[in-house]
């Protein structure tokens, strides 16, 4: 029973890995599309949520199985568990990607304009999300407490800049009012990488109970419940 649940449980690590890869370029093409307004690209993005849908209920699917078949204790069951509620933070983060893409369709603009997103600091929100998300993987990947835990510290980053981009967003269309519509759509691009970077830490908030069998949700964490 060992072995085979052991195999089971290697086989659910390796679905994810595979789900975080996709849902890492969703993201990472949405960004893109969304700087360079580029509509092909963007469309791919919405053709491959397809795959993320589909992906997540086969691991959906996997762990109820798991559970049920081998019914795992201790470790593994916080494996399992925190497998689960990783997937689903990942399907957010892939539809959070399709609606980050559909500016770039949606969009009657023919290019943003680059002191604008400049000074939104978009480019360096979207790397920063991509970065914890890659961080988050490494951290499960290596088992490393101190590596979910400095996911916690970079989504400040992310709520700063989303924070600040109204402002900029409101003075640019007094400015600019025929740019009214394009704007207003752009607050809901910052938004939605503002709840990607909610999910992300998330995922890594799962990685820490699985590690540690502490459950920080709803619980009140600062970054300094575990030191660095």
């Amino acid at each position: 029973m060992v072995k085979f649940i052991e195999s089971e449980l290697v086989l659910l690590k390796k679905e994810i890995d595979e789900m975080w890869t996709l849902v890492y370029n969703q993201l990472d093409r949405a960004g893109e599309a969304v700087l360079t307004l580029d509509r092909e690209l963007a469309q791919q993005v919405l053709v491959r949520e397809r795959r993320v849908n589909a992906l997540e209920l086969k691991i959906d699917s996997d762990v109820e199985d798991i559970i049920a078949l081998y019914n795992p204790v201790a470790i593994d069951l916080r494996f399992v568990l925190a497998m689960l509620k990783i997937n689903t933070n990942l399907e957010r983060l892939g539809d959070f990607a399709e609606g980050v893409a559909r500016f770039a369709i949606n969009c009657k603009e023919p290019a943003l304009d680059a002191e604008l997103i400049k000074n939104l600091r978009l480019e360096e929100m979207i790397k920063q999300v991509l970065s914890m998300l890659e961080q988050a993987k490494k951290a499960l990947k290596e088992e490393s407490l101190e590596q979910a835990t400095a996911v916690f510290a970079k989504d400040n980053l992310v709520d700063e800049i989303n924070a600040a981009a109204a402002s900029v967003l409101a003075t640019y269309i007094e400015q600019h009012p025929g740019s009214a519509h394009s704007c207003l759509d752009l607050v809901s691009v910052f938004r939605k990488l503002e709840r990607s970077g909610d999910h992300i830490t998330n995922i890594a908030e799962e990685i820490v109970f699985f590690i540690d069998a502490k459950v920080l949700k709803h619980s009140g964490r600062t970054d300094e419940q575990y030191p660095k």
